[in-house]
C-alpha cells in the first residue's frame, strides 16, 4: 500500500469516527504525542519571520510585535541562532569569548566589567544564570504567540544519542533554537 493510499484510508476512518462522535477512540488511535506533534507541524504555517535590526531589535512582522529582551538575553539568543547544531550548557565556557563579543555588540553601553561578570556567571555550570536567561527569553516570546509556535522560537533541549565505542548509551543534551533559519532576517 502506498503512502497516498494509507493517507486516504486514515482520512476515511477518522471521518467515520468523527461522524459517530467517538473522538475518544480517534484520540486513542492517533495518540496524544502524535496529536501534539501535529499541532507543532500546523504551527509552522503560522510562524513569523524574526527580524533582527541593526540596533538589535527583535521584530515579528507577521504578529506586528517586538520581542522585548535585555542586552544579555539578546546576545544569548543570537549566540544560539549562530549555533544551529546546538550547544550543551556544560560546554558554554568553551564559547566564552564569542559570548563576550556578542554581548559587547548588543549592549554597546554596558561596561566591560559588567559584560565579563555576566558572561562568567552565564558559562559557570554551578550557577543557574543560563537557565534564568532561557526562561526570560521564553517568557518574552510567549507573550507574542501560542505554545506550539513558541516551540520554534524558544531555546529548548534536544538530546542527541552518542554511542561511540562504549557499552553504554550516552546523550548530548544540546540546547538549540528550531526556528527555520530562512525565517531569520538580519538587517
Amino acid at each position: 500500500m502506498s503512502i497516498t493510499e494509507i493517507t486516504e484510508q486514515i482520512r476515511v476512518l477518522s471521518e467515520e469516527l468523527r461522524r459517530a462522535g467517538r473522538y475518544d477512540l480517534l484520540l486513542d488511535a492517533i495518540t496524544v504525542p502524535t496529536l501534539q506533534q501535529l499541532n507543532i507541524e500546523a504551527a509552522k504555517e503560522r510562524l513569523s519571520p524574526l527580524e533582527i535590526t541593526s540596533d538589535y531589535r527583535f521584530l515579528l512582522p507577521r504578529y506586528e510585535m517586538e520581542v522585548e529582551l535585555s542586552p544579555i538575553n539578546k546576545a544569548l539568543y543570537i549566540f544560539f541562532l549562530n549555533h544551529e547544531e546546538g550547544i550543551e550548557f556544560k560546554r558554554l565556557s568553551d564559547y566564552r569569548d564569542e559570548l563576550v563579543e556578542l554581548y559587547r555588540q548588543v549592549g554597546n553601553r554596558v561596561s566591560d566589567d559588567i559584560i565579563r561578570e555576566s558572561i562568567d556567571r552565564l558559562v559557570n555550570p554551578l550557577d543557574n544564570s543560563i537557565n534564568e536567561k532561557c526562561a526570560r527569553i521564553k517568557s518574552a516570546f510567549a507573550k507574542c504567540m501560542d505554545n506550539y509556535q513558541l516551540n520554534y522560537y524558544a531555546i529548548s533541549r534536544h538530546s542527541v544519542r552518542q554511542v561511540e565505542g562504549s557499552s553504554r548509551i550516552w546523550y548530548d543534551r544540546r540546547r538549540t533554537i528550531t526556528l527555520p533559519r530562512e525565517l531569520v532576517i538580519r538587517k
